[in-house]
């Protein structure tokens, strides 16, 4: 009965240790895909073009390009202050924070569309499956300045 006892014991240690670990991975696993990899579509770029100049353009400039206070959307400033972080992360700072004085004015689709744009401007290819509004699945994808090599461009 002790040995029985004792075996129970030890496989259950075992299986902790297996789901702490296995849980481990899916906490620290790296996102799965990445801008290049074409993940919103020339349509949806299209949409939040339209709702970027309605909404962002006043303070973030038609070419988004910022001013004095107000960071830049595109080129090399945009991409240094996100390079290595996701679309996720990008979408929550734009619902916590934009616009200024009106947050939660936006809705997660139109968030999803204005990134979209922003992805586009910053020369990132379209695909064929549009940016999807759900947190958990923007960031699976990973904000990369340069095009990591292998990367085909379209989803």
């Amino acid at each position: 009965m002790r040995i029985r006892k004792a075996k129970v014991v030890a496989a259950a240690i075992v299986c902790m240790g297996i789901a702490a670990i296995f849980g481990l991975a899916q906490d620290t696993a790296p996102p799965l895909r990445s801008v290049w990899d074409g993940v919103y579509t020339q349509e949806q770029s299209q949409r939040g073009e339209a709702i970027y100049s309605r909404e962002c353009a006043k303070c973030h400039g038609t070419d988004l390009a910022g001013a004095d206070e107000v960071p830049a959307l595109s080129g090399g400033a945009f991409l240094s202050n996100w390079d290595g972080l996701t679309v996720g992360d990008l979408s929550e700072r734009v619902r916590i924070s934009m616009p200024p004085n009106k947050q939660g004015r936006l809705s997660k689709q139109q968030i999803v569309d204005i990134l979209s744009y922003v992805l586009n401007v910053n020369s990132f290819p379209a695909g064929k499956t549009e940016l999807d509004t759900k947190t958990e699945l923007l960031k699976q994808i990973r904000i990369e300045a340069t095009k990591p090599k292998g990367r085909s461009g379209s989803s």
